[in-house]
């Protein structure tokens, strides 16, 4: 069993909550959102055990994210931050590490959910 892995980065001392997590759809990697420190953590997940390995966080470029999704095909990752009503959206690059791409205004967005083709 692997030992707990955080969301947050060492050192950081502030108040922040987790409040979603999502993988890829290919199961390679994993994110999750963290509300006061306004970032998404990535981790790598490994095919065989399972086990994290912790890729970077990446800045929501909002405050207190609320929810994200990631699209279908597992290229993107869009972010409703909360408390500035933007949302953001974020490139996956093959290793899983995030690019930032786009913001967009959007008022009172609470849940973000893509259509899956059929």
């Amino acid at each position: 069993m692997q030992a707990p892995v955080s969301t947050l980065p060492s050192g950081f001392s502030g108040t922040s909550y987790c409040a979603d997590i999502h993988c890829t759809p290919n199961g390679r990697f994993l994110y999750a959102s963290n509300r006061g420190h306004d970032s998404l953590a990535g981790f790598a997940i490994d095919p065989v055990s399972g086990k994290l390995t912790p890729l970077g966080h990446y800045p929501t470029r909002g405050k207190f994210p609320r929810n994200f999704a990631i699209t279908p095909g597992g290229d993107w990752v869009v972010v409703a931050n909360q408390h500035t009503d933007n949302l953001t959206a974020f490139r996956i690059a093959a290793g899983g590490e995030l690019d930032f791409r786009w913001e967009l205004a959007a008022p009172v967005t609470v849940c973000i959910q893509f259509a899956r083709e059929q």
